[in-house]
């Protein structure tokens, strides 16, 4: 395992990598503090990270693993790791595993998503490998079929279960409808999305003697980002030093915060990777240092790059396509994603501005067609956003026509949010 000093890292990025040679252009040959890089522009980052003809990658795709992130069918997104980078991933993710109480014998569930290039599976059961202490794997997987899974952990007395806060509540629902608490669960490992005090009381019903805790912070694109910190509150992490940088950057002047309790988006930097740089890269959560402990920060949910609904992840670059594609009269003016929770689930509401005096835009039936042009758009390039409807794991696309003059901005900058997420965080 290894980690790079910063200023080799960024001399290695500017020499190999047609992407950050021109972004670091104009900048002195020799860099020694993050602070005097650019933040990386996502959509720039990806438009260059392509499958063919890369301007991100600094050499050629000869030895490595390739990954989907994103999960977009239309303009899909792929990250990759040298066989090097990724035993340093899982092994060093697998130390903050016992963070989060993994204990020596524990047998461990892995209901994470396998298949399709996606990582979480696969990374889940490599960190377990990986976790100095002994435990016994169970690859049972997200896409089993949730009888065949109760029956395997109960057969196997399996004492913890990781996954996503969907697929554990899924679980957690059929279990209690059928069979009864599983008490011998002592932990439920959550990751890839935000847990809700409506899920902790079901998974309580289900599994009453069980603690649930983060699995631990990380993307299959930024990397590593936080391990777990133990304690009463579970979107409380701190960085995997020295193999990456957490910083927390201010909305409006995207200068680095410093003083606990002030919330700005997490942008993060990778010292283990080489192949595709990831350096100051925007990760799309929001956080905030909590003062509690050296660089304890509190995960407070997503930023405005993207959001996650359920287990769906959104980009706002999504929704501008899905519009840009629909809109054939161009009556939208402005859009917002507000994500929203009742009755137990996650909901995404697209809120459309159009201007003042448009008359197509003030035809209701326009509006209709409109609207269910841009949400059928939108499917049709997040396929897991009607899937997740049909499961009962979301509501379905709502749209809400307002005025410009409605949308939410920053109260210090004047700029759009793109993303309001009004689901409670505590």
């Amino acid at each position: 395992m290894s980690a790079h000093l910063l200023p080799d890292l960024v001399r290695f990025a500017r020499h190999n990598s047609p992407f950050y040679r021109d972004l670091y252009a104009s900048l002195p040959p020799a860099i020694d503090r993050l602070t005097d890089l650019p933040v990386v522009d996502q959509q720039a980052f990806w438009e260059a990270n392509t499958p063919h003809d890369n301007r991100v990658l600094t050499g050629p795709l000869a030895e490595a693993t390739v990954y989907k992130t994103g999960g977009t069918t239309g303009s899909p997104k792929f990250s990759v790791y040298t066989r090097d980078e990724w035993r340093t991933f899982v092994t060093v993710f697998g130390q903050g595993i016992v963070d989060a109480g993994l204990r020596p014998g524990h047998r461990v569930a892995d209901l994470f998503y396998a298949g399709e290039l996606y990582a979480s599976f696969l990374f889940v059961l490599d960190s377990l490998t990986h976790a100095p202490v002994d435990n016994v794997r169970l690859p049972i997987g997200g896409g089993a079929p949730v009888e065949s899974t109760i029956a395997t952990l109960r057969e196997l007395r399996a004492q913890v279960v990781a996954g996503t806060p969907t697929t554990l509540c899924r679980l957690a629902d059929r279990v209690s409808a059928s069979v009864g608490p599983l008490g011998h669960v002592e932990l439920l490992f959550f990751g890839g999305e935000a847990l809700f005090d409506d899920q902790r009381r079901l998974l309580a019903r289900a599994f009453p003697r069980a603690k649930v805790r983060s699995i631990g912070y990380a993307g299959v694109d930024s990397g590593l980002l936080g391990r777990p910190v133990p304690g009463g509150d579970a979107r409380v992490h701190r960085p995997f030093t020295p193999y990456s940088v957490v910083e927390i950057l201010d909305d409006a002047t995207g200068e680095p915060i410093t003083a606990p309790g002030r919330p700005g988006r997490v942008v993060v930097t990778s010292l283990f990777r080489r192949l595709m740089p990831v350096i100051r890269y925007p990760v799309g959560d929001r956080a905030e240092w909590t003062g509690a402990g050296p660089k304890h920060f509190r995960v407070l949910g997503r930023a405005e790059e993207g959001v996650r609904v359920g287990p769906v992840a959104l980009y706002t670059q999504d929704v501008q396509s899905a519009i840009a594609s629909a809109d054939v009269y161009g009556l939208v003016v402005g859009a917002q994603l507000v994500v929203r929770r009742w009755d137990g689930r996650d909901g995404l509401v697209l809120r459309m501005a159009t201007a003042p005096g448009d008359a197509p835009a003030a035809d209701a039936g326009v509006r209709a067609a409109l609207a269910a042009a841009v949400v059928a758009e939108l499917e049709s390039v997040r396929p897991l956003y009607p899937d997740s409807v049909r499961a009962g794991f979301v509501h379905a696309p709502r749209v809400e026509w307002v005025g410009h003059g409605d949308l939410a901005v920053n109260p210090r900058s004047g700029k759009l949010i793109r993303v309001l997420d009004e689901r409670p965080t505590k």
